[in-house]
């Protein structure tokens, strides 16, 4: 049995996923099923999740391999081999979702299709992640978020002007596409309590890509090609040198104009009529911001943090260790500790989303490789002799 079946209960607690998928995108996905309570078993090749291979300076095992996949037990599966494959529909049989992200066209020949595993358990939600989407030209080429990011125009909007583009940093279109994932899952249990029925989930790379530039997506009748897109407010709006560090402010409403104004001993920018719109700012931006950055210079970025306090919107640039032992981040209980085989104990985030009624269990940590196989197959009735004989011919590790 799962190790949550101990903790609390979470909102999905009884719900089955098997992952088969790689990388980010689907593995991070139904973490965030795990989170909320639902037993996830990981499923690997005999290669096992590439994201294992990704450079790290943890020896043991890949940093973004832990982050990525925490809250389940893992198997290893060769799903080209017919006794890997049995195994496989086995557990498809008591399981409510199942997450890959092969491209469209090798699913049916691994036997795997929604096709056909929907014949052994017509409630089984079957959730495909691709790069580019089930139809089209590009249906069966290789997506990665970088790819997606250059080719939606993520980055062209990156790079400063007149230069060249540039990308965003931290797997942004993954982790959406993530975000994507748990939630058309969740939509589609909801809609099986009502029909009984299971059904094909698709989430795409490149659907996340253009969901998450949705407010620059339109295009009115008659706007020519090349006009101004971005969301961005301009004026004041963003990253400023400090004394010592840098610190992000947003000012863009009157309240926290006036307030900031104030704060920085120049009240007379919030009375000028020139400044008093978050548009007239941004026309004005050289000018204002020469000042704010010479009365910026007084202090440092976190001591303008505590001086700005919950008046203006405001961040000290922080690197991500500094997280772990943040005051809010701790209040909000977000780091949990974890028991890697591999890496012993590290420290990790625990959980997204709060429920007061059904908190969900503890997370485990991300599994070693195949290190659930027996726990598992044994858990759904196979002996230890028919283990043996899987390993006997590499169908399971």
């Amino acid at each position: 049995m799962n190790d949550s079946t101990a903790n609390p209960a979470g909102p999905l607690s009884g719900i089955r996923v098997l992952d088969l998928s790689a990388y980010i995108a689907g593995p991070y996905g139904c973490a965030l099923l795990a989170d909320q309570g639902a037993e996830v078993i990981k499923i690997e090749p005999p290669t096992g999740d590439n994201l294992r291979k990704y450079p790290s300076t943890l020896e043991a095992e890949s940093r973004a391999f832990l982050g990525v996949n925490r809250g389940k037990r893992g198997i290893v599966l060769d799903l080209k081999q017919p006794a890997a494959l049995a195994v496989l529909k086995r557990l498809v049989e008591r399981a409510d979702v199942l997450v890959h992200n092969f491209r469209p066209s090798v699913p049916a020949r691994l036997g795997i299709a929604y096709e056909q595993l929907r014949d052994i358990n017509p409630r089984l939600i079957y959730c495909n992640v691709t790069g580019y989407g089930e139809t089209g030209p590009d249906k069966d080429k290789a997506g990665y978020d970088q790819v997606l990011q250059t080719m939606s125009g993520m980055c062209a909007m990156q790079g400063k002007a007149g230069g060249p583009p540039e990308i965003l940093y931290g797997s942004v279109v993954d982790y959406f596409a993530a975000s994507l994932v748990a939630n058309g899952v969740s939509s589609a249990l909801f809609a099986r309590e009502r029909s009984g029925q299971g059904q094909y989930v698709g989430v795409s790379l490149l659907r996340s890509a253009l969901t998450m530039q949705s407010a620059r997506l339109i295009w009115a009748d008659g706007e020519p090609r090349e006009i101004g897109r971005d969301m961005r407010s301009g004026g004041i709006t963003g990253i400023h040198p400090t004394r010592e560090g840098y610190l992000y402010i947003s000012a863009n409403t009157p309240h926290f104009w006036r307030a900031l104004c104030e704060k920085i001993g120049l009240p007379e920018l919030a009375a000028d009529e020139r400044y008093d719109t978050v548009r007239k700012r941004a026309e004005h931006r050289d000018e204002i911001v020469q000042r704010l950055r010479g009365a910026l210079a007084q202090h440092s970025a976190l001591e303008w943090e505590a001086l700005f306090g919950e008046e203006v919107p405001c961040a000290a640039a922080r690197n991500v260790e500094d997280m772990f032992d943040n005051p809010q981040v701790l209040a909000e209980d977000m780091i949990a500790t974890f028991e890697n085989p591999n890496v012993g104990q590290y420290r990790g985030f625990k959980q997204p989303i709060r429920f007061g009624d059904t908190p969900g269990p503890v997370p485990m940590a991300a599994p070693a490789f195949g290190q659930h196989s027996d726990e598992v197959l044994l858990g759904e009735g196979w002996s230890t002799e028919d283990i043996a004989a899987l390993r006997s011919t590499h169908a399971l590790l």
